[in-house]
């Protein structure tokens, strides 16, 4: 892409600072992020009011936006029946709705030819247990993408949502973590952090990520989903092929091992 402007929320690290990073060097970039920066505007994606005043100022300075990156999120591990309310409510509103009133407010901006880029997860794919709220939030981001698609082909707007696996970022030490528990689960959300930490090595570098995302948001045309990671792409392939118990079951016996 090149003389585009583009507006990537969660821009202050990780994949959202890579894409900044990289697409900064041939066309105007605005980021949204809680902290702030140069060329980006200071905003909580879940805050509604933010996000007036950010595409007040978008609106007014630049007139329109070619590309919109959806990318700001954080992960919550815990146990769905002793998660708080306002637990589950944040990250729905961050990393979904806040996607959502977004888009609604920046498409008045975009013209045939733009782009809508939704940075899911694999976990929108896969059913994990202790991480059941963030996968549900990345599976509705995933299907809220492919409605929109739909919405907008007409328009000549296309939409996609990208969906990686694990990256060495700052997102995992981010991840929030309750490990409320009752008789029920004991320490089972510890072991499985403690199965997922084990493997951080084996994650993919942000820079091969990162590429990956920045060269499918430089796409002519885009498919309504994309995975990135071999990995990933084999064990959704896995998922296809055989009875959902079934992949369940492996998945829980892998994700939740047993005290020895």
């Amino acid at each position: 892409m090149k003389d585009k402007i583009i507006v990537i929320t969660g821009s202050s690290s990780g994949i959202g600072k890579y894409l900044t990073d990289y697409f900064a060097k041939d066309n105007t970039v605005i980021g949204l992020c809680r902290s702030g920066g140069e060329n980006a505007i200071v905003c909580d994606i879940s805050s509604n009011a933010d996000l007036d005043n950010a595409v007040s100022i978008i609106k007014e300075k630049y007139g329109r936006v070619d590309v919109l990156i959806n990318n700001a999120g954080y992960g919550l591990t815990g146990a769905c029946e002793m998660l708080k309310d306002e637990e589950i409510k944040q990250i729905f509103d961050v990393d979904l709705m806040g996607a959502i009133y977004l888009t609604k407010r920046i498409l008045p901006l975009m013209q045939s030819g733009g782009k809508i880029i939704n940075i899911s997860s694999a976990c929108a794919l896969f059913p994990l247990p202790y991480r059941t709220m963030y996968c549900s939030v990345k599976a509705g981001m995933n299907l809220w993408s492919q409605g929109l698609t739909m919405e907008l082909k007409d328009c000549g707007i296309a939409v996609t949502s990208i969906c990686p696996g694990d990256i060495k970022t700052p997102f995992t030490t981010n991840r929030k973590h309750d490990y409320a528990t009752n008789e029920r689960y004991g320490d089972a959300m510890q072991r499985a952090d403690k199965k997922v930490e084990k493997k951080y090595n084996s994650r993919m570098e942000l820079s091969y990520a990162g590429g990956v995302i920045a060269k499918i948001c430089d796409k002519k045309k885009l498919k309504p989903m994309y995975i990135v990671g071999a990995k990933y792409k084999f064990l959704y392939f896995l998922k296809r092929i055989f009875p959902l118990h079934v992949f369940m079951h492996f998945t829980q016996k892998l994700m939740v091992p047993k005290n020895k």
